[in-house]
């Protein structure tokens, strides 16, 4: 009997634990919860969401995740502004993708050059055009990609001039704006969106504080579980 009660017990406290450490689709755990962290979609509609170019989204919430393909815009974003933070969510691609992550945008008319993109593709590389690279400003160092048709994670954290990626825990891309002071520089050599833009900022003097989105390049990608943790 006291063996069935230890036992008991146990199990108790086994769930108990996965359900501090665990949480459903779209939804935070209490050590989230406790941490601060903010859930940015809760997996029904894109209340907070609008396109960059202040239209209604027109996708379709699809099997609890968000779908931003014809969505009405460039990129979908978030109402609020952020600066420093941790930025979590799961991407699934389809065969052939090429979309991205869009952080501290400056201008929403403007997000290709007045923001950061984080590349969502499929492919096996490690260019500055593969999954997890800060777009055209710093290759990964691995592709550490599942592959299409399956959830990938993506914890991309900014503070001040830093940033880093990582995809599926893995630490695949670093950045420190502040090393780019001269407009057009960036960590390889060749053109590159800001060079041939014009842009007469360098990368050191970009916004540090800006929307955040979900590009529509064309391919039907998938988000959910897209929560934040502000570090200001």
């Amino acid at each position: 009997m006291n063996r069935i009660v230890l036992l008991f017990a146990a199990v108790l406290c086994l769930f108990a634990f996965r359900t501090a450490t665990s949480a459903a689709d779209n939804q935070l755990t209490d050590q989230e919860k406790s941490d601060g962290w903010q859930l940015l979609f809760n997996g029904k509609d894109y209340s907070g969401w609008k396109c960059n170019n202040g239209k209604e989204i027109a996708s379709d919430i699809v099997d609890a995740a968000m779908q931003p393909y014809k969505s009405g815009g460039y990129i979908i974003i978030h109402e609020k502004k952020y600066g420093d933070f941790i930025l979590k969510c799961d991407v699934k691609m389809p065969e052939s993708c090429n979309s991205g992550i869009f952080l501290r945008v400056e201008n929403p008319n403007d997000p290709v050059h007045t923001g950061f993109e984080i590349q969502v593709a499929t492919g096996n590389g490690t260019s500055c055009h593969d999954i997890g690279a800060i777009y055209d400003l710093v290759p990964t160092t691995t592709n550490a990609s599942k592959g299409p048709n399956v959830w990938n994670s993506f914890e991309i954290k900014c503070v001040g001039p830093k940033m880093s990626v990582k995809v599926n825990g893995e630490l695949v891309c670093e950045m420190d704006a502040d090393e780019f002071d001269l407009p057009g520089e960036r960590a390889i050599d060749g053109d590159h969106k800001y060079k041939l833009n014009g842009n007469s900022r360098a990368v050191k003097d970009f916004a540090r504080v800006g929307y955040l989105g979900f590009q529509d390049h064309g391919h039907p990608v998938w988000y959910k579980n897209v929560k934040l943790l502000p570090l200001q």
